[in-house]
């Protein structure tokens, strides 16, 4: 097996190699405008350095969201050119998912894990997750206010983070139930491809030609500034 995974989620962009052996290769680059600019150049250089070509590849893996609406368009449309050339299919990962992959392990098992991206405002999408990675609660976007996780956090302990959860953390920060990592936490093509392993080896595919990012908001445009002629 050989699987390559991208993640264009938020700012910048990630790309993994995954083999029978594990982790192959992965480059991660968090600049202003990366996405589209270095995106290509990162997955080739994961194949090649590894010493495979992409026609090598068993099938393409991709962050479907949420996160940045012209972040996840980029990846995903990136993902399915490579896999209508290639001939190849395509995973989608949950973002959330593959970010609560990053931090469940540092933790003890009765801790639930609530990874966080910044929308705007006072707004994010968040998921939570118990330390096997299953669902608790599934991903939505919230509007943050001092009740919004008083259930979960009444018999919980639970940890937030991403960058959505500097602004829940002077909400919550006085529950003793409520904990904060203080290292950003970004979405990364390295979970995204363990979780797509799996999902290789379940034949869990996406249909290529109707698949679309999980933006889970519609993207809003700004009004016209453009003034109507006078009749």
């Amino acid at each position: 097996m050989l699987l390559l995974s991208i993640d264009t989620s938020t700012r910048g962009c990630s790309v993994a190699l995954h083999g029978d052996a594990g982790l192959l290769a992965n480059y991660e680059l968090y600049t202003d405008r990366s996405s589209s600019a270095m995106l290509t150049t990162l997955m080739s250089s994961s194949v090649t350095h590894a010493g495979y070509t992409l026609q090598d590849l068993d099938a393409i893996a991709v962050a479907k969201g949420p996160g940045s609406y012209t972040g996840l368009r980029v990846g995903v449309s990136t993902a399915k050119g490579l896999c209508y050339a290639l001939d190849k299919p395509l995973i989608a990962i949950n973002t959330l998912e593959a970010m609560a992959l990053q931090v469940s392990s540092f933790f003890s098992k009765d801790f639930l894990f609530c990874p966080m991206i910044d929308a705007r405002r006072m707004e994010v999408y968040a998921s939570v997750f118990d330390a096997e990675n299953n669902i608790v609660e599934p991903t939505k976007a919230i509007i943050l206010d001092e009740n919004s996780f008083q259930a979960l956090l009444e018999e919980n302990k639970v940890v937030f983070f991403g960058d959505g959860a500097a602004k829940c953390k002077p909400l919550f920060e006085q529950n003793p139930n409520a904990f904060f990592i203080s290292e950003e936490i970004r979405p990364s093509a390295k979970t995204v491809g363990r979780l797509a392993v799996t999902a290789f080896e379940k034949s869990e595919f996406e249909d290529v030609a109707s698949f679309e990012p999980f933006y889970l908001k519609d993207f809003m445009t700004p009004p016209s500034r453009k003034v109507s002629p006078a009749v």
